[in-house]
């Protein structure tokens, strides 16, 4: 599949990346997402008032006529909204990076407090390239890909088997709460996806509270996907944003070396890593092996963050998958891990 660092569709990158946290305090964390499911009212149950629903996205509207009971998904992450809602998809990505046969660790625990079964498992997530057989096959009442890099041609063409809600304005670019809540409004659970991301924003805010070196420290958040390259994550990709959720802030220098365009990520040639000037360093990794060879370059060792114990590194596939894609899933899954760990590094900025 496409690494941490591709995402499918071509729009390279990084996508996965990096981050974080760990901890006790989203402490019940390990579970919220599962205990929001299991609580949240089911597709059977729930009002089927409000429909049809038109989602618009950035690709056309999604004309949804009634309740829809067989929920397909696409790209990162539209899964876990919507089991975090109660509802276990027809068919959803497999994920081979960061996954267990294909399944996130969240997904899984999610599935399992649901009662459901394993999806089917939707080949092309790793290419971005979506087989329209299998979702013919699985016969959806709509398809959610609100994160995504869904292109016009592919819309066009899973519109033919089912409605598609794609995402509002760019590929790759959707926060997770607004994921959530288009989520929620394709499914005809909008106050119940508003709940979830309150609750979630509320863990957030008490682990925050919990860790006040965070507050004000800037920091560069990257990943090392090619050699000698550093690609250098933007203020509104979705994995940064929610490090400025725990209080700290984008150091100026990130802007300041980016080009001048809408791209949420840039490369720094590792001979100019010392230019990215920051107070906590954090990047992603999927083994301590490539931590390690990251730091044993030259370049890389001679960054102040490297050398003064500034960096925070976030490693394995499962919490880089987590942190690239933060989810009401995945947040609390990865942050209780990540943050005590991060605020430690912040607590030696001087």
């Amino acid at each position: 599949m496409h690494t941490a660092l591709s995402r499918p569709g071509g729009r390279v990158a990084a996508v996965v990346t990096a981050l974080l946290v760990t901890g006790a305090s989203l402490v019940a964390c390990s579970a919220p997402a599962a205990q929001n499911a299991s609580t949240a009212p089911a597709a059977d149950g729930a009002d089927a008032a409000g429909f049809p629903v038109t989602v618009t996205s950035a690709l056309g509207d999604a004309v949804i006529p009634e309740k829809p009971e067989r929920i397909a998904t696409w790209g990162w992450s539209a899964q876990d909204a919507v089991l975090a809602l109660g509802v276990v998809p027809v068919a959803m990505p497999a994920f081979a990076y960061g996954g267990v046969d294909g399944v996130l660790p969240w997904d899984a625990d999610a599935i399992e407090d649901l009662g459901g079964e394993t999806p089917t498992l939707l080949t092309g997530g790793d290419t971005g390239e979506p087989n329209i057989e299998e979702f013919v096959e699985a016969r959806p009442d709509v398809i959610l890909a609100p994160y995504s890099g869904l292109t016009q041609e592919q819309y066009d063409a899973l519109s033919k088997v089912a409605p598609v809600v794609a995402y509002p304005d760019q590929r790759w670019a959707t926060s997770w709460e607004d994921q959530t809540a288009i989520v929620g409004q394709a499914l005809g659970l909008t106050d119940e996806a508003a709940d979830l991301v309150a609750q979630v924003d509320s863990d957030i805010a008490d682990l925050a509270a919990q860790y006040p070196a965070l507050a004000d420290t800037s920091f560069a958040y990257g990943a090392n996907n090619q050699p000698e390259i550093f690609n250098v994550f933007r203020d509104d990709d979705p994995r940064v944003q929610l490090l400025t959720q725990l209080g700290m802030t984008v150091a100026p220098s990130v802007e300041a070396l980016a080009p001048d365009d809408d791209s949420y990520f840039y490369q720094l040639g590792f001979e100019n890593l010392n230019t990215l000037e920051s107070d906590v360093l954090v990047a992603y990794f999927g083994t301590q092996a490539d931590v390690d060879a990251f730091v044993a370059d030259p370049l890389v060792a001679a960054m102040p963050q490297v050398k003064e114990d500034r960096f925070a590194p976030i490693v394995g596939e499962s919490f880089v998958m987590a942190s690239s894609a933060p989810t009401v899933l995945s947040i609390p899954w990865m942050l209780d891990q990540y943050v005590p760990q991060l605020a430690a590094v912040a607590e030696r900025v001087g």
